[in-house]
Order: structure tokens, then C-alpha cells, then sequence
């Protein structure tokens, strides 16, 4: 058996686009398929693997609801952020030509992704759970009228033939994923580019989520995401945060007690190295 230390948990069947950010960021750990996102986080959650990664916005398709709401109640820290660009291949039985296709199969936001393709061909869209589970049906099902979009790798795992590249409407097609684990690994207070993930409810009072923001904009720190959770009777009962900085240093730290005086559980999710990937996508 694998060493559970040596794995990565991913959702997705092998050569989703979630197992090739795995196997960017750690290419010295193996790579695990999950079925859902539940189990992804329970692989971690009951030591069958070191990490899980875990997709949680893209530039297209906006953020992944799902991850949202298991994140607060999981029990696991965030210990660092990955981006991966994401690029969509047209795969098809080999020896198919591209007159023969009849149906397109992919997860919804594949195929919502690449709505120039499907329209010129005149083909239906079919959806499936996942990118990579599109591609190995397609393998199974032997039908040179059914074609996937999916991955390279998809196509070198499953045996299929790439028969369009690079086939997505934008170029700045990119997923944001975050690791997962049991144990928090945090980085020392005034080490520098560090992000910060929280979640918190604020308490029921006039304008209590305008007081909890005004100390991070009194104490410059930069909130980079800041999203809610309808509760019952449709109230936005919690909210998501990310902010720039470490809580030990003084401005965040500042900020944060602050927020304390008007919200109510106050959870960090994480304390982790900014990417690279954040100043690199920043317009000069």
C-alpha cells in the first residue's frame, strides 16, 4: 500500500485538471481520484492522504459554491494556494475524423468554456461530472461520434486522440486551488507576502458588517475576497475572507480585533504564502 503521507487528494477522475495542479505543486507526492469533493476532504480529514487540492474560483466560471460551505465545518487548515492555467483539449477515438463527431462530452463549465467550438461544429453538449470522467467514457463507449474535452493528460491516460488544442473561448482561463491539511503549517509573523483566510458572523445589530470592515480599511490591510452565506430565511448568515498579511503583525492583527467587537465566531482557515501567480496577474 501507498504511503499516506506520499498522497494528494484531488476530486475528479485521473487526468482532471485538479490532478495536473497536484502534479505541478508536488511533483514528488502521488496523486489520489475521488469521486466528490466530500471525499477529497475526508481522504485528508481521515489520514488516507497528506493533502488535498482543492479547486475554489476560476476566472471564467466564477467561484466553485461547493468548497464554501464544506471549508468552515471540515476541521482542515489551508497551507498554501496553487493557479493553474487551464486548457481544453478535444479528444476523440483515434482514427476519428472531426466530421464524425455528433456529440461533445465535458463537466458543465468545460463546456460553457468552449461555446465557440461546439456552436461551429453544430454539435450537442453533453454533460458529464468531470472533464476526465467525460474522457474515459468516451474511451469505453468505442463511438466515433462521441468526442470529450478534457485534458492532454486525460487523453494519454484513456487513449484518445487530440484532434483540436487549446480549444477554451478566453486565454485567461485560470483556476485557483487551495492545499489542504490535518495540521496547520504556518509561516512566521513579518515573513512577508502571507494571505489570510477567515470566516466570521457578525452579530445582529444596524450596519454591523460596515463596522466589522472599517478596521481593515483604517489599518491598510487589503481584503482580496470577501463573500457571504445565505442562512435560513435567506439571511446572510456568515461570511468568507481573505485579506493580505500575517494575524501577528500589527496592522492585521489591529484589524482583526477590531472585527472581533462586531462578529461572532470568528474562525482562521488558514495562514499561508501568497503565489507568486498574484503579482504576476496584476496589471502593470
Amino acid at each position: 500500500m501507498t504511503d499516506p503521507s506520499t498522497l494528494i487528494a484531488f476530486q475528479g477522475a485521473p487526468g482532471a485538471n485538479s490532478d495536473i495542479a497536484c502534479r505541478e505543486a508536488y511533483p514528488d507526492m502521488t496523486t489520489l481520484s475521488c469521486g466528490t469533493f466530500v471525499d477529497a476532504f475526508g481522504a485528508v480529514k481521515n489520514g488516507d492522504a497528506a493533502l488535498a487540492m482543492i479547486p475554489i474560483d476560476n476566472t471564467v466560471a466564477g467561484r466553485v459554491a461547493d468548497i464554501h460551505h464544506l471549508l468552515p465545518d471540515s476541521g482542515l487548515h489551508i497551507i498554501a494556494e496553487h493557479y493553474e492555467r487551464i486548457n481544453h483539449q478535444l479528444l476523440v477515438l483515434p482514427g476519428t475524423d472531426i466530421s464524425e463527431i455528433k456529440e461533445i462530452h465535458s463537466h458543465v463549465h468545460a463546456l460553457s468554456q468552449c461555446r465557440t467550438l461546439i456552436e461551429d461544429l453544430g454539435v450537442a453538449a453533453m454533460v458529464h461530472l468531470d472533464t476526465a470522467g467525460a474522457a474515459a467514457d468516451v474511451a469505453k463507449w468505442g463511438d466515433k461520434t462521441k468526442a470529450a474535452i478534457a485534458t492532454r493528460l486525460a487523453g494519454e491516460i484513456y487513449g484518445l486522440d487530440l484532434i483540436r488544442s487549446d480549444i477554451e473561448d478566453a486565454e485567461h482561463n485560470t483556476t485557483r486551488f487551495v492545499v489542504l491539511s490535518r495540521d496547520s503549517v504556518i509561516p512566521d509573523a513579518g515573513s512577508g507576502n502571507v494571505m489570510t483566510s477567515f470566516v466570521f458572523r457578525v452579530r445582529n445589530i444596524p450596519a454591523a458588517l460596515y463596522k466589522a470592515m472599517g478596521g481593515f480599511s483604517t489599518n491598510g490591510v487589503n481584503m482580496t475576497k470577501l463573500e457571504s452565506y445565505v442562512g435560513a430565511g435567506f439571511i446572510a448568515a456568515q461570511f468568507y475572507a481573505e485579506v493580505e498579511g500575517h494575524p501577528e503583525d500589527g496592522p492585521l492583527k489591529l484589524a482583526l480585533e477590531e472585527l472581533g467587537f462586531f462578529s461572532e465566531e470568528l474562525t482562521i482557515l488558514g495562514v499561508f504564502p501568497a503565489d507568486p501567480f498574484r503579482k504576476e496577474a496584476v496589471p502593470e
